[in-house]
């Protein structure tokens, strides 16, 4: 099995965003896992089946926010997102 970082690297075509979730989410998965929460037990815990847990986990369908939440939620956490400026390019802001 593939660890998050290796499988990164092969991405070649994946968007900043969507690359952000899945970073968000391989987070939230290792933090599970540092915990010792086995997939069944977590999968119980936010009500979801452990079929889709697993689905989600082995990163064959991209995550929405909402999912992002329900699962972080469910190890006490929340995902949040800020707006920041744009980082002018050639120095000039």
């Amino acid at each position: 099995m593939l660890t998050w970082h290796e499988y990164k690297q092969r991405l070649k075509s994946i968007s900043t965003e969507d690359q952000l979730v899945m970073d968000t989410f391989n987070k939230l998965q290792a933090e599970r896992l540092k915990r010792g929460i086995s997939q069944k037990d977590f999968a119980r815990t936010i009500k979801m089946q452990q079929s889709q847990l697993a689905k989600l986990e082995q990163l064959d369908s991209l995550p929405t926010l909402k999912t992002l939440n329900r699962y972080a939620n469910g190890l006490g956490l929340q995902v949040t997102l800020s707006v920041t400026p744009l980082v002018a390019s050639g120095g000039d802001q």
